[in-house]
């Protein structure tokens, strides 16, 4: 165990109790004041020479008698003091020297000291006989271990293809994208290895020194969740493709799916698309018509006043002339030359050309770069940044540029207002309706049977209500605080933004009345400011 620690001991005389110091080996722990003082008070010896004391302790070379009181004490025992951790992982001991005439600790009261002291499970044994055959005082035992929990590993998915739909297209010297370099969409071949789950290990509880279970921390779970044309392996640890074509993570679910390809036009000769993977129109969308694909869109040519809805991106290569009813939506990103007169929703980003009378807007940053760079007219809307060369135009256009807020739940949020009026109203008339009926039941008048279970009915409808209208004014509050407390967001204007424009950050307004130009408006607190680009 190494040199010896200093200790002490009581001896008990005729004319009084002393304490006797005993030096360390070298290479052991010297004396504390603090742990005799505390000793002493343990047996109830609070008035002696502490100055003496110090002085011994201080002068201390190997042994040293101080009295502390003329008080005759009885014999002490040996004495052990007991400390747990805060934790319960370790019963720490230390044993002090009997008096002269005190008695020995023997293992049964040792054990039985921990007992009492709560202790229940990791006694050591080895270190109990180690003490019995070496009696070392003021010295750590650590008579007790806690047996700790094993911990376990959260489940983790590794998927074997790119996830990232922040991916932009390449840019030209021009400022122009390079629609032949998009690379967002992936690519599989039949066989492909797509993702690999290592299984979650929920560990082994422990076992603390008073006998309580220890749970180890928790883990999470996960589980390979994939759609068609994806195999999983037989030990449920590997996907697979199943055929040649696109993959794809859309809320958490592997996709594979292979192109659909339209050669020409989408018209008459080939009827509204519906499709489960991707699309590729090698022609023009033609006004009236629509497609639907899971996966993403690609078209070649102009899109008209059609209806387009993607569950990954939309590529179009030329771009939109809506018609004032043409409809772009996509989960994921939007690409396009040019959008006009036309309602464009991406749960990605928009990266155009130009924007012209159009209902525009983007869970992520709408960029309207390449060679012309404008917005003119309609309602542009972002959750985190606009990013415009001009804004407006000198006609004075009405322009409104919105950021801050996803516009989803912008949306909802205006939704369930509106929802919420809607069935205040049908409760004030339903409520009037049962006032009707019942007044006429308390004046005794002739009410058949159907007029009764109209009674019944709008009862029932009320209450009905009354639990959609909490439900309505629950949600309400919480969109209302994300409205309210969204203060992020930023919009650059490159070149100039002219009056008529309207900017909005997080419901704060900003009217364009002057040209203003290279310029960054951001929100702060209650204001917009109007920054230089730098």
């Amino acid at each position: 165990m190494g040199p010896r620690n200093a200790y002490f001991q009581l001896i008990i005389k005729d004319d009084g109790t002393y304490l006797k110091l005993f030096a360390e080996e070298p290479g052991g722990k010297g004396l504390k004041y603090d742990e005799i003082s505390s000793y002493l008070a343990e047996k109830r010896i609070f008035e002696y020479d502490k100055s003496s004391l110090g002085w011994a302790m201080a002068n201390l070379k190997k042994e040293a008698e101080v009295k502390l009181t003329s008080s005759i004490l009885l014999p002490q025992d040996e004495y052990m003091k007991i400390t747990i951790d805060e934790q319960r992982m370790y019963a720490l001991c230390r044993f002090y020297a009997p008096s002269n005439g005190g008695n020995l600790l023997s293992r049964e009261d040792i054990i039985a000291g921990l007992h009492q002291a709560g202790v229940r499970h990791g006694i050591d044994e080895v270190k109990i006989f180690q003490f019995l055959n070496d009696r070392r005082y003021c010295t750590d035992y650590v008579l007790a271990k806690a047996t700790p929990p094993v911990e376990g590993r959260d489940a983790e998915i590794i998927y074997h293809f790119n996830t990232d739909l922040t991916m932009k297209p390449k840019t030209n010297e021009d400022g122009s994208v390079d629609f032949h370099k998009l690379d967002i969409i992936c690519h599989c071949k039949k066989g492909d290895l797509l993702a690999t789950l290592t299984p979650v290990d929920y560990g082994k509880p422990g076992v603390d020194v008073f006998g309580q279970i220890i749970r180890p921390r928790k883990v999470n779970n996960k589980t390979l969740k994939y759609g068609p044309k994806v195999i999983k392996s037989e030990d449920g640890l590997r996907l697979y493709a199943e055929v040649d074509g696109h993959v794809s993570l859309v809320d958490g679910k592997v996709f594979v799916s292979d192109v659909f390809e339209i050669p020409a036009d989408v018209d008459s000769s080939t009827g509204d698309i519906e499709y489960d993977g991707n699309v590729v129109v090698r022609g023009n969308v033609i006004t009236g018509f629509s497609i639907k694909a899971k996966g993403d869109i690609e078209v070649h040519g102009v899109v008209e006043g059609a209806y387009i809805e993607a569950g990954g991106h939309i590529i179009l290569r030329r771009g939109m002339q809506g018609m004032n009813k043409g409809i772009l939506k996509a989960n994921g990103n939007i690409i396009t030359k040019f959008i006009e007169n036309a309602e464009v929703i991406a749960g990605g980003y928009i990266n155009t050309d130009s924007i012209m009378h159009s209902k525009v807007s983007a869970r992520g940053e709408i960029i309207v770069g390449g060679r012309r760079g404008f917005v003119t007219g309609g309602v542009i809307r972002s959750g985190t940044m606009i990013s415009v060369k001009t804004a407006g135009s000198t006609m004075g256009t009405s322009t409104m540029l919105e950021v801050g807020i996803d516009p989803q739940i912008l949306d909802e949020f205006r939704e369930t207002e509106k929802k919420i009026v809607a069935i205040k109203a049908e409760k004030e008339k339903i409520a009037q309706t049962i006032s009707i009926i019942r007044k006429k039941l308390q004046s005794g008048g002739n009410i058949d049977y159907s007029k009764l279970q109209t009674l019944k009915q709008l009862t029932n409808a009320s209450i009905q209500l009354n639990t959609q209208l909490a439900e309505a004014q629950e949600r309400y509050e919480m969109l209302k605080v994300e409205v309210e407390n969204n203060e992020a967001g930023s919009i650059k204007v490159f070149d100039t933004v002219y009056p008529g424009t309207k900017i909005i950050i997080s419901n704060v307004i900003y009217y364009v009345r002057d040209t203003i130009q290279h310029s960054k408006f951001i929100r702060d607190r209650a204001d917009i400011k109007v920054l230089p680009l730098t």
